[in-house]
């Protein structure tokens, strides 16, 4: 209720591509937090573009002190705001990745495999901790197969990757 009043007063007129809606929520609480807001929106009638930030959700403190982020965690959390509109019936306008083409040891996990005791290898960052190459690339892997699977409707998402 709180959120359908704030879209009904930050956009009166309902009009389209006006309000980006920004889901940070983390990979424990997306699955049961946004069904809830996706289903009052949508049964507002409000025209609203749902992004996903599953960057600063699941920003945690290492045992070695560094400020990161676990990849699966990151996935976790894409897998669940897909789930989430493919059970409403909504749809995902967008992802938001902190990330850098750089061969960066910010984020532990993915292909590549930084563990913890390797984040001061490179750690570069002067703020938030940021996706390698290969992590990025490993995401955006699976939103293309998240997309494509919702497209094909040939499996549930949670099934997906």
């Amino acid at each position: 209720d709180e959120l359908v009043r704030l879209i009904e007063t930050l956009n009166p007129e309902n009009e389209a591509g006006r309000l980006t809606l920004i889901a940070r929520m983390g990979a424990d609480k997306v699955h049961e937090g946004l069904p809830p807001l996706l289903k009052a929106v949508k049964a507002s009638g409000a025209k609203v573009v749902w992004c996903c930030d599953p960057m600063h959700g699941n920003t945690i403190k290492a045992s070695t002190g560094y400020k990161t982020r676990r990849v699966g965690d990151i996935m976790t959390e894409v897998r669940g705001f897909f789930d989430a509109h493919d059970e409403v019936g909504t749809y995902p306008g967008g992802v938001h990745f902190e990330m850098t083409g750089k061969n960066v040891t910010e984020c532990v996990g993915g292909v590549v495999d930084v563990t913890e005791a390797r984040l001061g290898d490179r750690y570069h960052t002067h703020c938030d901790p940021r996706l390698n190459g290969a992590q990025a690339l490993e995401l955006a892997f699976l939103i293309a197969d998240l997309l494509k699977r919702r497209r094909d409707g040939a499996v549930a998402l949670s099934e997906a990757v």
